[in-house]
């Protein structure tokens, strides 16, 4: 620790030194004529012209320093690549060049010169001119192993994005994933829409809410859990096809698959069904991996992955069944399920409810082994008070989720809109509620009033933004792809 006070006083030292000279280390604007990569592109199209060689003002973060006696060479980085600045005494002035020993590394600088290719091939601006435009007071992470602290970088980001320069490739993919989905939706008549973040009632999804309270109305209120029944209320408008991308927030476990607030895509398209959502996700997610990667196939360490269509499609009972022999189909009661669970050797215990235990073989005996992208069909109704029974089956739904990487990235219904059915749905969720299940869905009577009304027959899709990022950039943990996860405070 005392040599971290002993560095950020001697750049202080040098901050004073350089306010000594007249010079504003933090000046307000600067004048810069190109990227870093636009100047290579200039120049590489200048080579072999027998122009003048192009002069540039460029700006960046110095990134390392070669000190040469009357010389030095200097690398700066910005936001689009980087590139080495040659800097010499006699061409500068010895004044103007003794300057150079009161930058630090992490100091940003402008620098002007024109741009040539040393003998090893490098492309570099021949400095005829430089300011200092930001001094840096604290260290940079030391330079050849960049900042490998795992909760260091997700805590201070923007040490991460400075010193590993794989990290904000991720996060221009994940944009450009975003963009690309609602170019998808646009183009095929879908309306982006913006729905409250504050709920009356939290419900939607099984999941547990963040609570605040609104000081001018003296009431608690809910952060939203899920965008879904504003969104109906909307089909039930007369807008056919909607969908928002935003921020969902959930009271859960933190994991390598879960961050207690995320980003995900719901739509909601009039007149179609569950099967029409599965065709509209192999479709969306192939074209925006082709967009993106330029490629349908992603790796998930040595596996690769056709995200093209058609995906596998399995029925629920079959995977469970393929998965450890259950047939919940055999068990339509809670006791007897969990007695054949319990047979097997699970521990059940902290369990109560059918669909919580069709759940846990959902976790342990099948999502584990979906690495193709696979559309798992049909679920129970317990799991699914929100989802449209099958016609020729009480106890299942048309549901689906996708999974792929081991995990799901996609959760989908025909969308029940029966108003009278729903508010049992919601009753009986409420029951689950009273017997101590804090997930279960809760009673929303305005949109159970939205409902009578009359909704067509709709799909509906949820998307985990996160979790596509992850597939699309093989990374293994959602704090990889969320720029400022949630952690734990010092």
């Amino acid at each position: 620790m005392a040599r971290i006070d002993t560095i950020v006083q001697q750049r202080r030292d040098k901050l004073s030194r350089i306010r000594q000279r007249g010079i504003d280390p933090y000046p307000h604007r600067c004048h810069r004529t190109h990227t870093v990569k636009e100047a290579v592109i200039l120049f590489e199209k200048w080579e072999g012209s027998g122009d003048n060689p192009p002069l540039v003002h460029l700006c960046g973060r110095i990134m390392s320093s070669r000190p040469m006696g009357k010389a030095t060479f200097i690398d700066i980085r910005d936001g689009s690549d980087k590139i080495q600045c040659y800097f010499r005494s006699d061409s500068l002035g010895e004044e103007k060049y003794e300057l150079l020993k009161e930058f630090d590394i992490g100091d940003i600088i402008g620098v002007s010169g024109t741009m040539f290719r040393t003998h090893s091939g490098e492309i570099t601006v021949a400095a005829s001119d430089f300011s200092l435009l930001c001094k840096s007071l604290q260290p940079l992470p030391e330079k050849w192993h960049g900042l490998t602290d795992v909760e260091k970088r997700y805590r201070q980001r923007y040490l991460d994005l400075i010193s590993n320069e794989a990290i904000a490739p991720i996060f221009k993919l994940r944009a450009r994933v975003i963009a690309a989905i609602r170019r998808f939706l646009d183009n095929r008549g879908f309306i982006e829409v913006e729905t409250p973040v504050l709920h009356y009632v939290a419900t939607g999804a099984r999941a547990r809410p963040f609570i605040t309270h609104h000081q001018a109305l003296d009431q608690d209120l809910y952060l939203r859990i899920a965008t879904e029944l504003h969104l109906k209320r909307l089909i039930i408008g007369g807008l056919d096809k909607v969908y928002e991308i935003g921020r969902i927030f959930r009271n859960e476990g933190i994991s390598t698959k879960h961050n207690p607030e995320f980003t995900m895509l719901e739509c909601y398209e009039a007149y179609s069904d569950y099967h029409d959502v599965m065709n509209l996700v192999e479709e969306m997610i192939s074209t925006v991996a082709q967009e993106v990667l330029g490629t349908t196939k992603v790796s998930f360490g040595s596996t690769a992955l056709e995200l093209s269509a058609p995906w596998q499609r399995i029925t629920l009972r079959d995977a469970i069944k393929d998965g450890c022999g259950i047939d919940f189909e055999q068990h339509l009661d809670e006791d007897s399920l969990r007695r054949q669970m319990e047979a097997m050797g699970l521990d059940v215990s902290d369990i109560g409810g059918r669909g919580k235990l069709i759940d846990r073989l959902i976790t342990n005996f099948v999502e584990p082994n979906l690495i193709q992208p696979t559309f798992v069909i049909d679920y129970p109704v317990e799991l699914s008070p929100l989802a449209k029974r099958k016609p020729d089956n009480d106890h299942l739904v048309e549901r689906f989720e996708a999974f792929a990487g081991e995990m799901e990235i996609a959760n989908a219904f025909t969308e029940l809109n029966d108003p009278i059915e729903q508010r049992e749905r919601f009753q009986q969720q409420m029951l689950q509620r009273t017997l101590g299940d804090e997930e279960a869905e809760r009673v929303e009577e305005d949109f159970l009033v939205a409902l009578e009304h009359g909704m067509p027959p709709t799909g509906g899709l949820g998307l985990g933004i996160d979790r596509l990022v992850m597939l699309l950039t093989e990374q293994h943990s959602i704090r990889e792809v969320i720029l400022f996860p949630q952690l734990r405070s010092k």
